[in-house]
């Protein structure tokens, strides 16, 4: 059940309403996520920027989804889960054996593989990595560039993830549920 009511785009006012129109103009829908967000319009906006900001980044789309995966599955967001998924799979064209990986932050990839232990270890350890970690990273290519982008990943993940949680948000994609941890 949600918690916080939705703004619809032709309801919203003020900077809110430019915002969503934006978001329609540029991505050709509005996600409840952000019709939620949207009653803070300096939430919405700082999300859009940071999304837009890392997406010209050196991390890849199918990066950047199979980390969302991994952070939504880490922190439970079954909408985020829902939402990566169908982006996962529709957009940055990750096959289901991939994204299901991702889930585990596990890749056939070797470079994306380091990539979700790396942000694995970084949310595990609250930003705290031991230098092992670092080591391995770099050992399997990662870059300084990539290194700092996975901690922008991270913390817009965290950000979706803890927002929609708290917001009861309802996913308009097919429902994916967090695998049960121990």
């Amino acid at each position: 059940m949600s918690t916080l009511f939705q703004i619809r785009p032709s309801e919203a006012t003020g900077e809110a309403a430019t915002l969503l129109a934006e978001l329609k103009k540029n991505i050709g829908a509005v996600p409840n996520m952000a019709k939620a967000m949207a009653n803070s319009p300096a939430l919405l906006k700082g999300w859009i920027a940071l999304s837009a900001a890392l997406a010209d980044g050196v991390l890849p789309a199918p990066v950047r989804e199979r980390l969302a995966l991994a952070s939504a599955e880490y922190n439970r967001c079954s909408y985020c889960l829902s939402a990566h998924t169908y982006l996962g799979k529709n957009v940055a064209k990750l096959d289901s054996e991939e994204i299901e990986r991702a889930r585990h932050e596990q890749s056939a990839d070797p470079h994306a593989a380091a990539l979700l232990a790396l942000s694995g270890a970084i949310a595990r350890g609250r930003g705290a990595v031991d230098e092992s970690t670092i080591q391995s990273a770099r050992a399997a290519g990662v870059t300084d560039a990539e290194m700092a982008e996975v901690v922008g990943n991270l913390a817009l993940n965290i950000l979706t993830n803890y927002f929609n949680l708290v917001a009861g948000t309802e996913s308009e994609f097919p429902v994916v549920t967090p695998h049960r941890h121990a």
